[in-house]
């Protein structure tokens, strides 16, 4: 078997011949070139490899692509491997394997494997899915699941509730039930979730329930903002001051869920707090801001920076450019679920029954009522709104016809 010094040079002078030839390394061992009739080389090492009673050739790699420094390397590293009794191949799989397990058991993976098998269809999905994906996925996206420690959590934890206790608050549990729902698999090598000795009263602190409520030149001045704010958030956030709805209720709405006709907003139970239909009557303001709004081909989505494929995101830019809008209008820290108290609140100073205030933002009837009257209120909804679209109209129009209230203004 004659052997030659291979070199780049002579491999790319190698040309075809009428049958397959082989050219064999001087430096390396068993390592060659084949090239075929139709001029195909290949770098190759003939040996008798593991569990195989003749020898055979095996193919390292395109001569043409793979360089002749790294085929003499791949080719040693097999050589030591047969030389242990190891099947290069064998061994070629099983790290494949490996690598395929690891990734699907990255924390990226096994949370997307959770957002498709539990959280899907579940009230604020979409915004579980986000806030899980922005502010973990950076950190430890590529990590497997099992690396995670309760430290990497409690550090995390602990630096976003200096900010944002609320928003530390329902992170940590989005992690609980993520991490219980993995373990529960059996399937990704977690014996125990990391979360479990974290207790949101001494890591955050303890939850106070806000009450904050905003002033009526506070509400104006965030009415008089939301026309500067570009689609969709403008938008978004009168609609949140005329409906009391939710933030990821109106976010998350979709065209699907409107009846313009009917003048109806029936949002599905899988995006309700209360997992039942919520049926939005709308006043003539709300129906004038959907009519102006972009209809896009694409997706369904009312609100979105996607063409409606997907709801709206960006939300602490969008409060950092209302927050510099408002400049010194606030008289307190707020956030946007204030808007929804605040609201609230002019209800009860409004004729309208304490029970359909309460129907009105979608709070469930409790004890006999909630068995026994099963009336849509829809009517009465509607009247509570439209009372409250006129007081907005004075607080935020000074002159106009203010609405009269039970028990004198306020």
């Amino acid at each position: 078997m004659q052997r030659f010094v291979l070199t780049p040079k002579f491999i790319a002078s190698l040309k075809p011949a009428a049958k397959r030839a082989y050219f064999w390394d001087a430096l390396v061992p068993s390592l060659g070139v084949a090239v075929t009739p139709r001029g195909t080389k290949s770098f190759i090492l003939y040996r008798r490899w593991p569990g195989s009673r003749a020898p055979a050739r095996r193919t390292l790699g395109n001569a043409n692509k793979l360089p002749l420094s790294e085929a003499r390397e791949r080719a040693r590293d097999w050589l030591a491997l047969v030389a242990r009794g190891v099947d290069p191949k064998a061994q070629a799989r099983e790290a494949a394997l490996a690598a395929q397990r690891a990734r699907t058991t990255t924390f990226a993976a096994v949370a997307e494997a959770w957002f498709a098998d539990e959280v899907k269809g579940q009230r604020a999905a979409a915004t579980v899915a986000r806030e899980v994906r922005q502010e973990f996925f950076p950190l430890w996206g590529k990590l497997p699941i099992t690396e995670i420690t309760t430290l990497d959590i409690r550090t995390v934890i602990k630096a976003k509730a200096a900010t944002a206790p609320a928003q530390a608050r329902n992170l940590l549990g989005f992690l609980q039930r993520l991490f219980t729902w993995a373990v529960a698999q059996h399937a990704y090598g977690l014996t125990a979730s990391p979360t479990a000795p974290l207790k949101p009263a001494k890591l955050i602190g303890r939850k106070v329930p806000r009450k904050r409520v905003l002033t009526d030149d506070e509400l104006r001045a965030v009415w008089a903002a939301a026309p500067k704010l570009d689609y969709p958030y403008g938008p978004l956030l009168k609609i949140l001051i005329l409906t009391g709805q939710r933030r990821s209720e109106v976010a998350e709405a979709r065209w699907r869920e409107f009846d313009l006709t009917k003048r109806l907003w029936t949002i599905p139970p899988e995006r309700m707090k209360g997992d039942a239909a919520h049926v939005v009557p709308l006043t003539d303001d709300v129906i004038a801001i959907l009519k102006g709004l972009p209809r896009f081909t694409k997706g369904d989505f009312v609100f979105s920076t996607f063409f409606g494929t997907r709801p709206v995101t960006g939300f602490s830019r969008f409060r950092a450019r209302l927050d510099k809008l408002l400049d010194a209008a606030m008289q307190a820290p707020w956030v946007v679920h204030d808007l929804r108290r605040t609201m609230r609140t002019h209800l009860s100073a409004l004729p309208i029954d304490d029970r359909v205030r309460e129907l009105v933002i979608a709070h469930r009837q409790t004890g006999l009522h909630a068995i026994y009257d099963q009336h849509a209120y829809t009517d009465e909804k509607r009247h509570a709104l439209e009372l409250w679209t006129a007081r907005l109209h004075s607080i935020v129009a000074p002159g106009a016809k203010v609405v009269p209230l039970r028990g004198g203004s306020k």
